[in-house]
């Protein structure tokens, strides 16, 4: 299932039956059951099923096929050439670093005041569509591109940069701290609710979070279609109290997306994916936290407005 991010698509780390990594391995923390559909029951996960992008990596035979009985999950050897957590962490970090360096830099250097905000209004827009274009593009590529990622990580934090500093300097002072802290809050807190077992990836899950996804990313975009044609608000979906419900809901899918992140990586790590899948994982992060970010920003601009 390629589509597993509230805006771009992407491949997952392994395959089953269509789906891209779910319900294929048991989550960290749960029982350690060998059943008829377990990929680990016999031998490889990946040495009989059709479409494995990993079929003919060096790994093929597994000799870390049974679950460990301990922890309820399989556990990948720390291998050459697999990807391991401490990958998945640096790529994210790496990702991240670039977004939040050219987001301060474009704060500093495009100013928002009255004689300057049109030009940085276009700027700001300039790189978002860039952005989304590199984004497009290595959604659909078979493998991950660094400089890619790195670059619409670059792109995307100069649009960030020039959002966040119009909210905050022209709306409300302080919004882009309170937007980072209310994403750096639901990130520990789904972490810590996937880590605990409280929240379980699976198909059914899946299909419901990709549901709201799709119906919620359509309705904003019937609300943009009429706020451009017809002026206003359009519908009013992103404004006044429709907006604080929309939005809460944005924040609350982009926390289900961040469970299926988590669990792609936790799959990547334990089905042995090639280390360069780890920045793969750092893109879906970068997407996810982008989304969350710019949700509580809309919020957080919303709620003022009001008062």
């Amino acid at each position: 299932m390629r589509s597993r991010n509230p805006v771009f698509s992407r491949r997952g780390f392994s395959r089953d039956n269509g789906y891209a990594g779910f319900n294929a391995a048991p989550q960290a923390g749960g029982p350690a059951v060998a059943t008829q559909g377990n990929p680990y029951a016999q031998g490889d996960p990946y040495a009989q099923q059709a479409g494995n992008p990993y079929a003919q990596n060096p790994y093929a035979q597994n000799p870390y096929a049974q679950q460990d009985v301990e922890y309820g999950a399989p556990q990948a050897p720390a291998a050459a050439g697999r990807m391991t957590m401490d990958d998945v962490v640096v790529r994210t970090a790496s990702t991240l670093g670039v977004l939040i360096v050219t987001a301060a830099l474009s704060w500093a250097l495009l100013p928002v005041d009255d004689a300057h905000i049109n030009r940085s209004y276009g700027i700001g827009i300039g790189a978002a569509l860039i952005g989304m274009v590199l984004a497009f593009v290595q959604s659909f590529k078979r493998k991950a591109s660094p400089a890619l990622i790195l670059t619409y990580a670059a792109f995307e934090g100069v649009f960030l940069g020039v959002v966040s500093s119009v909210v905050d300097n022209r709306i409300a002072s302080g919004a882009a701290m309170q937007a980072v802290l209310g994403t750096m809050a639901v990130f520990a807190a789904v972490l810590v609710a996937y880590k605990a077992g409280w929240i379980r990836v699976n198909r059914r899950f899946v299909g419901f979070v990709m549901a709201a996804a799709l119906g919620f990313v359509l309705l904003m975009a019937v609300n943009l279609l009429f706020a451009v044609f017809g002026g206003g608000d359009g519908l009013g979906f992103r404004s006044g109290a429709l907006g604080v419900v929309f939005g809460i809901i944005g924040v609350l899918l982009g926390a289900c997306f961040l469970a299926l992140d988590f669990k792609q990586v936790e799959d990547g790590v334990a089905y042995g994916a090639p280390r360069e899948e780890a920045w793969l994982a750092a893109f879906g992060l970068t997407l996810t936290l982008v989304w969350i970010y710019l949700e509580f920003l809309r919020l957080i601009s919303i709620l003022n407005s009001n008062d």
